[in-house]
């Protein structure tokens, strides 16, 4: 159990003892139990104002990273036609593959003899330490340079929906925290006019849902803010006709008044997300609409994104998540679920990177000419990578694609103080195994945690009995990759 938990629960037993001797009638809780309680705690301050659960909070040492954005490439990009360059495939491609290669292995929509099935885009070398890239992957070979690569990243996970969750929350259970919320309830929030976590999505729907970037156990107050892509950027934002804004503030007012005595009474920390809830959505009225004006923005930046004001794209959202940061917002997540490609994988892959390439690198350029590149951490990736091996099925209409592919996969980082330049990790010549620097997803969120001045085993919070911690019971830092 860590710090502010510690006091967490201190602060409930004190307001729990409160209530009791209210109900008692014994008349102590005018004693000033309330003065007891400090701004890592869930309650009233001895003036009757509500501590801000979401109030910023120290780290356990110095930092790297004070923000992360996070592309979630949902649906699992094919790493063997973007980043890890193979030509045995070529030398072998269309046979079957060997069988000591697939021993034990299971898959979901193809046979384990599947034939191999080389890459259709043509790899080049880039950057000063030469890493490989596909064509389909123009604009990052030009900030190559600047992103640190990892083509050996492995899950537990096989399929999309429990394996969103896991690279999400460290579980491939439903109910747990997800990365975001485990930040945001480590730093609390900078932005008092925008929430400490927000959500932007593209592309289609995501397997694992609202899990992705749900609070699980934590208080809901560290839940993800989805963003929507069109009108109001929060549902209901606006007021009513014939709602003033002093009509909504006396009202408010009101309202505020009475949640902070029932939370004086009960000590419910739910409450305290109520009126932090509240609060911030007045706010927002205000900042919300500049936020999400991108006509505000030159056209130079506008183009260098590839980014149209009033337009629903992956594009706009990398510009918003900018923009976000720029304001104190701790942790923002772009979902983007378009990359399961089971067939057509060639054509798939090409448009896909259509519509991400430029925005993803136009991102690294634009935060690092800001000065912002240096302390923010930008994570791309999805949750598995695709195999070796070609899915053709007639009768599911599918033809020239890849299944799914746990054992190994590329993601890539920018900033945070992780080393610019870098390739880690090696596969085997047919990109099935991993042969070198093995990095898991409990080590990835390890690391991420690290770079943000936690201790991952640390970061914990008691629910039903026990401890539980974004890494759970595992994970190495990743030092290699860290500047």
């Amino acid at each position: 159990m860590n710090f502010h938990e510690d006091l967490n629960n201190e602060a409930r037993k004190l307001v729990t003892r409160r209530w009791f001797f209210k109900q008692c009638g014994v008349g102590l809780g005018s004693i000033g139990l309330a003065s007891l309680l400090n701004q890592s705690m869930f309650g009233a301050s001895a003036r009757g104002k509500v501590i801000d659960p979401l109030s910023p909070k120290p780290p356990h040492f110095a930092p790297k990273a004070k923000r992360i954005i996070y592309l979630f490439q949902a649906g699992a990009p094919s790493q063997l036609d973007m980043f890890d360059y193979k030509p045995a495939l070529e030398k072998y491609d269309g046979q079957p593959v060997p069988a000591e290669v697939v021993k034990g292995q299971n898959y979901a929509f193809i046979r384990p003899d599947a034939e191999l099935f080389a890459s259709k885009f043509k790899f080049a070398q880039h950057g000063q330490n030469g890493a490989w890239l596909s064509d389909a992957l123009p604009h990052l070979a030009e900030v190559v340079d600047d992103i640190t690569l990892v083509k050996s990243m492995t899950t537990d996970a096989f399929n999309h929906a429990p394996a969103q969750i896991f690279m999400s929350t460290g579980s491939t259970l439903f109910g747990r925290p997800s990365m975001g919320s485990w930040v945001t309830y480590g730093l609390g929030n900078e932005s008092e006019n925008l929430p400490g976590f927000v959500v932007l999505s593209s592309g289609g729907g995501l397997s694992g849902g609202s899990s992705l970037y749900g609070c699980g156990f934590l208080p809901t107050v560290y839940q993800g803010v989805t963003f929507r892509r069109s009108g109001d950027p929060i549902l209901s934002l606006s007021n009513p006709a014939g709602i003033t804004r002093e009509m909504q503030r006396k009202s408010l007012d009101t309202l505020k008044n009475l949640n902070e005595h029932h939370l004086e009474v009960t000590g419910d920390p739910e409450i305290a997300t109520r009126i932090n809830s509240f609060e911030m959505a007045y706010r927002m009225q205000m900042s919300a609409p500049e936020l999400v004006d991108l006509t505000k923005e030159s056209k130079e930046t506008l183009d260098m994104y590839g980014a149209v004001p009033g337009k629903a794209s992956f594009a706009n959202n990398c510009l918003l998540a900018r923009r976000m940061i720029e304001r104190g917002v701790r942790f923002v997540q772009l979902f983007h679920e378009a990359w399961d490609h089971h067939t057509d994988v060639t054509g798939g892959v090409k448009k896909q990177c259509g519509l991400t390439d430029k925005a993803s690198a136009a991102l690294i350029k634009d935060l690092k000419q800001r000065g912002l590149l240096e302390d923010t951490l930008v994570i791309w990736g999805g949750e598995f990578g695709r195999t070796p091996m070609v899915e053709t099925n007639a009768e599911a209409g599918r033809s020239m694609g890849r299944d799914h592919h746990p054992q190994a996969f590329t993601m890539w980082f920018a900033g945070g103080g992780t080393k610019p330049g870098l390739v880690l990790g090696e596969t085997d010549e047919l990109g099935f195994h991993i042969t070198k620097d093995r990095v898991h997803v409990h080590d990835l969120h390890a690391t991420i945690l690290h770079q943000l001045g936690f201790d991952h085993t640390k970061l914990t919070y008691r629910f039903q009995g026990r401890d539980f911690r974004l890494t759970d019971v595992h994970g190495e830092i990743v030092h290699k990759i860290l500047a």
